[in-house]
């Protein structure tokens, strides 16, 4: 892929578009599988690359078309995070609580050995995207507030609650082997 590739590709050319998208696919979708969850992943892959077809034509160069996509592909997701949030609102406004639910015990499976995307996975929703943006991402706190419509002190906490989290999920792992 090419510089020349994002230009025809805004311009209409779909086998550039296909080269800007094979070149960028298995970024996006590492990003999404750590920020969402793998299932989640495999849809909202091809929901950044609509989106970016969509927008391809607002890409000015001022950053490079990696960032301009990296942070399109963020807004994607985090968007998919606040359509679910209020999907669940909705949901538990209109319904009654008709049973308790309660987690599974988890087995400890000592044949397997627990790595960080798995250990990542295991975060609440929010914790979890707070820590992929902060920690692997490389986003500042304020960075993140500004995309999440939160407070960076939100940000800040949300981290540390991931981090002891990860640090309880790898220890707990390690005595079970």
């Amino acid at each position: 892929m090419t510089v020349d590739d994002v230009v025809l590709a805004a311009s209409g050319d779909t086998a550039a578009f296909e080269r800007v998208y094979s070149a960028h696919v298995p970024r996006v979708h590492g990003l999404a599988r750590r920020m969402a969850g793998p299932e989640a992943a495999d849809e909202l892959t091809p929901d950044v690359f609509v989106r970016v077809w969509q927008k391809l034509g607002t890409f000015r160069g001022e950053s490079s078309f990696g960032t301009w996509l990296h942070r399109l592909a963020v807004n994607v997701i985090v968007e998919r995070f606040r359509t679910l949030a209020v999907k669940r609102e909705r949901f538990l406004a209109d319904s009654e609580p008709v049973l308790e639910v309660t987690a599974a015990p988890v087995r400890a499976r000592p044949d397997l050995a627990m790595d960080l995307d798995a250990a990542i996975a295991e975060l609440p929703d929010g914790a979890r995207t707070i820590f992929v943006l902060h920690d692997v991402e490389g986003y500042r706190h304020e960075e993140i507030a500004t995309m999440l419509g939160i407070s960076s002190g939100t940000s800040k906490s949300q981290l540390h609650r991931a981090r002891q989290t990860l640090r309880a999920l790898l220890t707990q792992k390690r005595t079970a082997v």
